[in-house]
């Protein structure tokens, strides 16, 4: 009897599948082939759309603002945790760069699928943990992100990629952190401002914090200069817990020590060779 009740339920599987297959099925030949060559990196870079209105907007204090900072951070941590296979990312402003490992095998190593889950997830997580970082300023739009995916062949070229994002970091923030006290604090209009700094060096942008407004721009906060580096990390975490000994009626309370990979944040340079062999494990083939 079971046999032939397994059989009926076998056939009836088979035809369902087979009438799961229809006349329109032919348009799924439309769709293009996006999988990333393999043994390559695969960098999938995200920006704020029209971040310079939004930040206007909502009222970030120039030239940084570290509420947004760390709020983009906590979401390029969710992100890490959430995606499989990246293993290191860096942020600076309003975009962030996730690096996936050569060997992914992630959803095929399909270039859409990886772009489209970081964006959205990096999106939905901007809009979540909003209130935790700006508190009493409403949200007051939906932010946007877009997203480009390219892929490095070796590992210098991935170096080279993400000490061009931290040296583009650097004469950003040098730029901004000259105009804005032009602007704050010598009452420049920014279109003065603008025409002061025009085919300046950025000897002459440090002269400039140095003499007028005594800033020795080495002494700004790291997080400003270099962005933020995500790396994986295992970290020590002190639990209580209680357990219940033998011979012994009552719980007690015991520390109990475990460790966790965790993403944690860095700021510091990635442009010299003292980082990389620091963490060798982040371009090692098997990590």
């Amino acid at each position: 009897g079971w046999r032939r009740a397994a059989s009926a339920i076998a056939t009836g599987c088979v035809r369902r599948l087979s009438m799961a297959k229809s006349k329109f099925e032919y348009v799924r030949d439309f769709e293009a082939d996006d999988t990333c060559l393999p043994n390559c990196w695969i960098v999938v870079r995200l920006d704020g759309r029209n971040f310079h209105r939004f930040s206007e907007q909502h009222e970030f204090k120039k030239p940084n603002d570290d509420r947004a900072l760390n709020l983009m951070t906590k979401c390029a941590q969710t992100v890490m945790q959430e995606l499989e296979d990246i293993a290191i990312a860096y942020g600076q402003s309003d975009e962030y760069s996730f690096v996936f490992k050569k060997k992914s095998r992630w959803f095929k190593r399909r270039a859409s699928k990886f772009m489209t889950h970081v964006v959205s997830q990096f999106a939905s997580s901007y809009v979540f943990y909003w209130k935790d970082y700006f508190k009493d300023q409403q949200l007051l739009y939906p932010p946007g992100f877009d997203g480009r995916i390219v892929l490095y062949p070796s590992n210098q070229n991935l170096k080279d990629y993400l000490s061009w994002r931290q040296a583009d970091c650097h004469i950003n923030n040098l730029y901004n952190t000259v105009f804005w006290m032009l602007v704050q604090r010598s009452g420049l209009t920014p279109v003065q401002a603008q025409d002061r700094l025009q085919g300046t060096l950025a000897g002459d942008k440090n002269e400039i914090l140095f003499s007028e407004f005594n800033i020795n721009y080495n002494n700004e906060p790291l997080m400003y200069r270099k962005g933020t580096v995500l790396i994986w990390q295992k970290i020590n975490e002190v639990m209580t817990k209680k357990i219940k000994l033998p011979k012994e009626t009552e719980e007690k309370e015991v520390e109990v020590t475990r460790t966790r990979t965790k993403v944690v944040p860095l700021h510091c340079d990635i442009i010299g060779d003292q980082f990389w062999e620091e963490y060798p494990e982040i371009l090692a083939e098997d990590s």
